[in-house]
């Protein structure tokens, strides 16, 4: 054997050597003789929570993790993300819901299946999950889901001689009669629903899009080139119209269902007031309206759905943790990821949020807390699409509907504007 070929039989053995040291790392030794290291997490979910999850955690560990967290404004963190990247001074890991996952995509370490097997993944999560996953690995590691669900004012509805809550959109139509409230004037005085419009109607992004959702139209997807685009097209294979027609009704005067508009007050200050019937909010959502009204008699209700034909889907506010490539440290983050995402201590943040757990064999216990237990069902049929801006494509969503709520387009012209918009938005935050 000559000279070279021991010194790159050397070389080449040494490379199999660090490479299976690498991957035995990022399986996620967490054994309390591996010295794990600091790690700086930026986010958009609450600080004080996170700083109280880690405390726990530390209280009931016999090896203490050090993390260093930074909330930033949603409306911020892509700017200061970016910045922070380029200076060299960005963080390891992030913390942000799902739908702001993707113009950061390519800033993500992904982690492999050989380290994460995607049917353990899918196995151990809510379907919501499968949105981080890729051809190659996995993009994040759920950390809460918040599912949007219906709140239902029990005093209204047992006075208008309605034993429960719908359980269908179609529902509504024998309902509004009998809930919407109107002075000699016509003026809605109470309401039986809040729909119509994007400015006093709160999270009508997330409304919207679970109508489109439960009619089998996932709002955003890849193209056979590999490149994302909105699915909301009158040419699509399951077309907008009904949906988008449906939700706008309620604001038109003409339409028998005539039941809000926008010189109301927004919707859940409405529901508070106690002339709403029906609120669509997210189950995070319960303890701000019991703080604000002690007396409102209510009660929480899966999100309505389509009677027949539809895909049972309620949107919902998925967070979690994505490794940054930029971190000198991609395994050592990832071992303290894998204890921040343990199952007891996501079932304590559970609690403590009074929210639903992220994983499916927690929800499968079951609660005997009535709100928890509609949380849970809610979690497992919740979804979410692939944005690039939730605050722009609201934006793009909420014109669309007002051009047809004003007469200015009919909802054929109003939904092909929307693609062609969305659809730059989409290019212009993926090309940059």
């Amino acid at each position: 054997m000559t000279k070279f070929q021991i010194i790159f039989l050397g070389t080449f053995v040494l490379f199999i050597i660090v490479g299976v040291v690498s991957f035995a790392m990022y399986k996620g030794n967490t054994s309390s003789s591996t010295q794990l290291p600091a790690v700086t997490i930026w986010g958009t979910f609450s600080s004080s929570i996170f700083s109280d999850y880690i405390s726990n955690i530390n209280n009931n560990s016999g090896s203490p993790i050090t993390v260093n967290y930074k909330q930033i404004d949603p409306a911020a963190f892509s700017q200061q993300f970016i910045a922070a990247l380029a200076r060299g001074t960005g963080p390891d890991a992030i913390l942000i819901p799902a739908d702001m996952i993707l113009p950061h995509e390519d800033k993500i370490a992904v982690i492999p299946y050989s380290a994460y097997p995607a049917r353990t993944y899918m196995d151990t999560y809510v379907q919501e999950a499968q949105m981080y996953t890729t051809n190659d690995g996995i993009l994040a590691l759920p950390f809460t889901i918040d599912p949007l669900i219906m709140y239902w004012n029990r005093d209204m509805y047992n006075t208008a001689g309605i034993a429960t809550y719908p359980r269908y959109w179609d529902e509504f139509t024998n309902i509004i009669s009998k809930l919407t409230v109107k002075d000699s004037n016509g003026n809605i005085r109470k309401s039986a629903i809040a729909l119509g419009d994007f400015t006093n109607v709160l999270s009508s992004r997330e409304i919207l899009g679970s109508l489109f959702m439960q009619m089998g139209n996932p709002v955003t997807a890849y193209n056979a080139q590999g490149g994302l685009q909105t699915t909301l097209r009158i040419s699509a294979k399951v077309s907008p119209k009904l949906a988008l027609d449906f939700f706008s009704q309620f604001i038109d005067p003409t339409n028998s269902n005539y039941s809000w508009n926008r010189g109301m007050p927004d919707s859940r200050t409405a529901f508070l007031a106690g002339t709403l019937g029906t609120y669509f909010g997210f189950a995070s959502e319960l303890k701000t309206l019991r703080d604000k009204n002690e007396n409102l008699n209510f009660d929480a209700a899966p999100l309505p759905q389509i009677r027949k034909g539809g895909i049972k889907a309620t949107y919902g506010r998925m967070y979690g943790f994505s490794i940054v490539k930029s971190s000198p440290n991609a395994n050592g983050v990832y071992q303290v990821l894998s204890i921040l995402t343990q199952p007891s201590y996501l079932a304590a943040l559970a609690k403590t949020m009074y929210l639903p757990p992220v994983r499916t064999d927690l929800i499968a216990q079951g609660s005997n807390d009535p709100y928890l237990s509609v949380f849970g069902e809610a979690a497992l049929v919740s979804k979410a699409w692939l944005d690039v801006d939730p605050v722009q494509s609201a934006s793009i969503l909420g014109n669309m509907v007002e051009s047809i709520t004003t007469g200015q387009r009919s909802s054929y012209q109003a939904i092909e504007d929307w693609g062609l918009q969305y659809d730059a938005l989409i290019r212009q935050a993926t090309t940059q």
